[in-house]
């Protein structure tokens, strides 16, 4: 009988501790934090000029491509942030990108001071040059060009655009100004005869002289200009990731190896 009172005992002593530590581990777990979701990476759009070879274009499938689209997309994947890229004409990008409808130009975008009051450049990246591109076989020289009542094709929003426009009226040089929305419809219209010369820089005109029966002719007074990529003024964290990426790219040996692809080397 004893040994009865003594199991039904422990029975109960049992279940009542069971029926104790229940709610309590049921409360532990309630009132244990939930593991912190994972910040999702930003995203950013790229404005790209969708015809300035090697710099930005979009290829034969339909996809951005060029040395600056390849260049953002190594910055993105070492900064922590998506990118895509943006094909928009030229002459609006600035326009675009102030009204928020891309985050940032990195396209072959020239620093200069008229810019420079609209939006903030990161550090320069390439150092550029304006130059003459006629047909293969034209026997013209740069004062030709200049003096000589010529048809000069030039991309239309771009700096070499204003600074032609403004010099000729400066010195009285003597030719027309005709504008393109890209460099390289300009030279198209070299090539079948429509104009004498496109006025652009001499990255873009080397991937011509290698597609296009064209030579380069020539420098023709505009100082050498640099490239960066442009934000909006109140973007400060962006530029900050876009500066310390230019860095690591430009010290990486994949800097190397993207001018070497796009005949930049």
């Amino acid at each position: 009988m004893r040994k009865l009172l003594t199991l039904a005992c422990s029975l109960a002593a049992l279940l009542l501790v069971a029926c104790g530590e229940a709610p309590q581990e049921k409360k532990a777990e309630e009132a244990a934090p939930a593991a912190p979701a994972q910040a999702e990476a930003k995203s950013y759009i790229n404005g790209i000029d969708a015809n300035f070879p090697p710099f930005a274009f979009v290829d034969e499938s339909g996809k951005p491509s060029g040395f600056d689209v390849e260049s953002v997309n190594w910055i993105a994947e070492k900064m922590g942030f998506k990118v895509t890229h943006q094909p928009i004409d030229w002459d609006g990008i600035i326009p675009a990108l102030l009204s928020n409808k891309i985050d940032f130009i990195a396209s072959g975008m020239s620093i200069t001071e008229e810019r420079a009051q609209k939006v903030n450049f990161s550090m320069p990246y390439w150092i550029i040059k304006q130059v003459f591109v006629t047909k293969a076989d034209a026997a013209l020289s740069l004062d030709d060009m200049l003096k000589g009542k010529k048809t000069l094709g030039v991309q239309r929003g771009t700096s070499e655009a204003e600074w032609l426009k403004e010099k000729a009226a400066a010195e009285g040089w003597n030719f027309e100004l005709r504008y393109y929305d890209s460099a390289p419809l300009a030279v198209e219209d070299v090539v079948n005869g429509r104009i004498d010369a496109a006025a652009m820089d001499d990255a873009p005109a080397k991937d011509a002289t290698a597609k296009k029966p064209v030579k380069i002719l020539g420098t023709f007074g505009m100082k050498e200009e640099e490239f960066g990529y442009a934000t909006r003024k109140e973007d400060a964290e962006l530029l900050a990731k876009l500066n310390e990426g230019l860095k690591l790219l430009m010290a990486d040996p994949y800097w190397e190896e993207l001018q070497v692809k796009y005949g930049l080397k």
